[in-house]
């Protein structure tokens, strides 16, 4: 223990006396200094102003530096120096940290992208590249480059590419050094950090003083982080994507396109060399600027030499390039749209995704959108409207102008649309009339007759295609004078006939019973969903029922092939599906309906429609037909001051439905009311689209029609619906008619021409007089004119016989009356021995043979066109002897039947 007590001891010692050393002798040294210092000081004057002056002096100051203590001190003040800048330099970058991080770099490939929006026909066939009113850039993927393009950029802008880590030093002090000889001006910024320039500060770059310092800082921030993130040849990517190459041009591949008609892929060695040289100055450089041609020329030229002095490429291949004539090679400048394909549809469809997805959206670009057409269908249908104006038909008819759209009927989708008779027509041919609000005329009346068919239930009358609404004058209804296109009504006619003959009567007694309110519901819910809504303010009545309000020709389609779906709506569509430029999809088609017409109703609809042989008094034969294509149709006609100034056709099949306008952009008269013209259009269009579109993709063949629901009546040809009850209104009744006017009997009529028929009686439910149907073809509205009870009635004069043996001549002198004669039947005992035709006054001959003695009895009887009658009789006396003659004459007893 005592010996363990005594080393610890010792131990203690020994630091105690190293520790005291070390203080004496750093007091030692202290004092040292201080004495020097002393004595230092007591060399100087005492006077503070001359002490200081004496300190300053040169020959001290440079002594003091280059002494010991003085470079100790110059190393203490260097070293805070550069503690003080890393400091202050860290917290900068500290500073400007947080902004850099709400960039966020790692998204820089999202912001390089495409900002043309490619706009496709349902097939994948382009029909435009919306380049916007701004800047754009088409991006491609790195191998979708030239690597031409790739050498000559990085000989240009940033040799030391591969191998600085976003900041290239070397490239500052070169740039410097370049610059300060005189030499052309070069920046020292990387294309990393150009990259980052263009991406994130664009708006800044342009500061190029002490306001752009924080701008700097955050771009070598970037471009270091960017450089951590992507790969060389992505950057590299990115760069070429997102340099702007002259004009709106931003993009390699842009501008390979534009200037070269090529891709970016296939650009060559002097096509690569200019468009390197482009980006330091793309507004100089654009070679569609003719004042800088020289400067592009010489700066391609040098992109040439860099790519040499890099041996990227050889000398001689350099020349080669220089001696290519490239500005004979730039394409010439084309207006954006001029190769635009179905502009009306694509520029309709391009502000419909503004209104759904905001303008700021769409006009972001980068948007790859496949929509409903089909440029099989929108070429043909493009081509015939051409060949309708060159004709000259339209033009000699007032014509100027017309629109057509051609509509999916399955699933309502816009297949072909053309607003106008050309896009690029001067005056109007940029307005899309297919879009245009216009009066529809008469295509407007299936939806009212459609509302009339509607089940009323059992204590209303209901209606189907045989119903009669009379045609006749209803002015005192109609608040106006109402006229047929004709100028005359046609009495008792049913709804097949009104419809097909398009008479406006019928179809405004029918908004009469329904309603107008109702009637213009169901005509929107089909489709035409703005009609009436122009003039809502002003009023609407029962002109609607004729097409007086105005409506889309788009949304006329879509109700029509509502009837051809059966009575199925589905919403107008026009984009099957839009994409941005990372892939997400920002709307899809999807297949909406709703049941908005019974099926027994459109069915009735579409069968009067599809009666060719119903509509031919108005328009003639096969004027609507479809070569081989099953189709109903129904035209209209709208006028001004009296005069046709729009025609319409609307024509539909299970497969199509299509309309097409005619007319002038400024609603002025023409000449013209024959709106079956417009199956000069129709007809190719929907022949084409059938048989070489929808045949061969199984969408159509030539025996469709539509699907008959059941429940449906038929008598004869006329169809009803199921809830419509035959005697509901309706009770039986005797009328005697006269036979040859076909109208009622009068007290005139005389007996021989009344004929008593069967009939059906009901009252008009408008005028709520008495209507009679089933009559056989007799007009049961008029009474017969025909016949006037002072009519001079036919008569026989003489009656007179001689005879050559057994043969017998009969000569009956007869007499017309104020019609002409038409037929005589001359009997002998009852016998015929004459019936014949007559044709006027005069002595009609017959022959008769006796074959027994006796007297016999002869009857004349004629007959004139009118059914007034006469008789006449005589005898005449057989002998026994063969050979005896005889004769008798006489007026017999004449009997006119009145």
């Amino acid at each position: 223990m005592r010996k363990f007590s005594v080393g610890k001891k010792s131990s203690n010692s020994r630091r105690m006396s190293v520790y005291s050393n070390l203080t004496h002798k750093r007091k030692t040294k202290k004092d040292a200094a201080s004495r020097r210092r002393a004595e230092y000081l007591a060399t100087l004057p005492k006077h503070p102003v001359k002490r200081a002056l004496y300190r300053l002096h040169p020959k001290r100051v440079a002594g003091y530096w280059f002494s010991k203590a003085g470079a100790l001190a110059l190393l203490k003040v260097g070293a805070v120096v550069l503690l003080a800048g890393v400091l202050f330099t860290g917290g900068l970058f500290a500073y400007y940290r947080k902004d850099v991080d709400q960039i966020r770099p790692s998204e820089i490939a999202k912001r390089v992208q495409t900002t043309v929006t490619k706009y496709y026909d349902r097939n994948g066939q382009l029909l435009y590249e919306d380049k916007g009113d701004g800047n754009y850039k088409l991006v491609v993927e790195s191998d979708q480059i030239s690597p031409l393009l790739k050498e000559a950029t990085i000989a240009i802008e940033d040799q030391d590419f591969y191998d600085h880590h976003g900041v290239s030093p070397t490239g500052i002090v070169r740039a410097t050094v370049s610059n300060a000889r005189g030499n052309s001006t070069q920046g020292g910024s990387t294309l990393t950090q150009q990259l980052v320039k263009q991406v994130f500060f664009a708006d800044e770059a342009s500061d190029r003083g002490f306001g752009g310092i924080p701008r700097k800082i955050k771009e070598i921030i970037l471009a270091i982080e960017v450089e951590r993130m992507y790969d060389k040849n992505d950057i590299l990517a990115l760069y070429l994507n997102e340099s702007p190459y002259g004009g709106r041009r931003n993009g390699a591949e842009s501008a390979a396109q534009t200037y070269f008609g090529k891709p970016a892929l296939e650009l060559n060695l002097p096509e690569s060399a200019m468009l390197a040289a482009i980006p330091n100055q793309p507004g100089l450089y654009d070679p569609y600027n003719e004042a800088g041609h020289t400067a592009l020329i010489t700066r391609q030229h040098n992109v040439l030499d860099k790519m040499v002095s890099q041996n990227f490429i050889t000398r001689q291949e350099a020349d080669d390039a220089k001696a290519y004539a490239i500005l004979d090679t730039i394409q010439p400048l084309v207006t954006d749209g001029a190769d635009i394909s179905a502009p009306h549809f694509v520029l309709s469809v391009r502000s419909q995704l503004e209104r759904e997805l905001g303008k700021a959206t769409v006009g972001q670009g980068g948007l790859s959108v496949t929509t409903t057409l089909d440029k099989r269908i929108q070429d043909k249908l493009q081509e015939q409207v051409g060949a309708f104006f060159a004709s000259g038909t339209p033009e000699s008819f007032g014509i100027s102008n017309a629109a057509a759209t051609v509509e999916d009927t399955a699933t309502g989708q816009i297949v072909a649309m053309v607003g106008s008779r050309d896009y690029s027509y001067t005056g109007f041919g940029q307005t899309n009339a297919a879009e245009s609000f216009i009066q529809p005329g008469s295509t407007v009346k299936p939806f009212v007759f459609a509302e009339l068919f509607k089940d009323k239930g059992s204590n209303q009358t209901n209606f189907g295609s045989g119903s009669i609404l009379r045609d006749e004058n209803i002015d005192s209804i109609y608040g106006a004078p109402l006229q047929n296109h004709d100028g005359r009504f046609m009495g008792n006619i049913n709804i097949r006939q009104g419809l097909a003959l398009s008479r406006n009567v019928p179809a405004v007694k029918a908004m009469e019973i329904t309603g107008v309110e109702q009637s213009i519901k169901t005509i929107r819910d089909a489709g035409a969903t703005n009609y009436c809504t122009q003039e809502e303010a002003a009023g609407v009545g029962l002109s609607a029922a004729i097409g007086a309000c105005t409506v889309k020709q788009t949304q006329m389609v879509n109700a029509y092939a509502t009837l051809a779906r059966n009575g199925t709506y589905r919403p107008t569509s026009t984009v099957l599906e839009v994409k941005n430029s990372q892939g997400d999809t920002l709307k899809k088609w999807k297949e909406e309906s709703k049941q908005v017409l019974d099926p027994q109703i459109a069915y009735i609809i579409s069968d009067i429609l599809g009666d060719q042989a119903a509509s031919t008094p108005l328009h003639g034969s096969n004027a609507l037909t479809v070569p081989g294509v099953r189709t109903a149709s129904k035209t209209g006609t709208s006028d001004i001051n009296k005069k046709p100034k729009d025609l319409w056709l609307m024509t539909y099949s299970p497969a199509l439905s299509m309309g097409v306008w005619l007319g002038n952009n400024d609603t002025r008269n023409i000449s013209s009311s024959n709106s079956a013209m417009g199956n000069r259009i129709v007809r190719p269009v929907l022949e084409f689209a059938h048989k070489e579109v929808y045949a061969p993709e199984g969408k159509w063949n030539s025996n469709a029609w539509f699907d008959r629901p059941e429940g449906i009546q038929q008598q004869g040809k006329e169809l009803y619906p199921s809830w419509w009850n035959r005697r509901q209104g309706q009770s039986n009744a005797k009328l005697t008619f006269d036979r040859v006017s076909k109208k009622l009997a009068t007290d005139c009529t005389p007996e021989a021409a009344r004929i008593e028929i069967d009939v059906t009686k009901s009252t008009d439910p408008v005028t709520k007089r008495e209507v009679f149907t089933n009559t056989n073809g007799y007009d049961a509205a008029n009474r017969d004119e025909l016949h006037k009870c002072d009519d001079a009635k036919p008569s026989i004069g003489s009656i007179a016989v001689s005879n050559r043996g057994n043969e017998y001549t009969i000569r009956a002198t007869v007499q017309q009356g104020t019609h002409g004669l038409e037929t005589i039947d001359i009997l002998v005992d009852g016998e015929s021995v004459k019936s014949s035709s007559i044709s006027g006054s005069g002595v009609q001959t017959a022959t008769y043979t006796a074959s027994s003695p006796g007297t016999k009895n002869i009857t004349v009887n004629i007959r004139d066109s009118a059914y007034y009658t006469a008789s006449g009789s005589s005898t005449l006396t057989v002998s026994s002897s063969s050979t005896e003659n005889s004769s008798n004459s006489g007026r017999g007893n004449n009997r006119n039947d009145d």
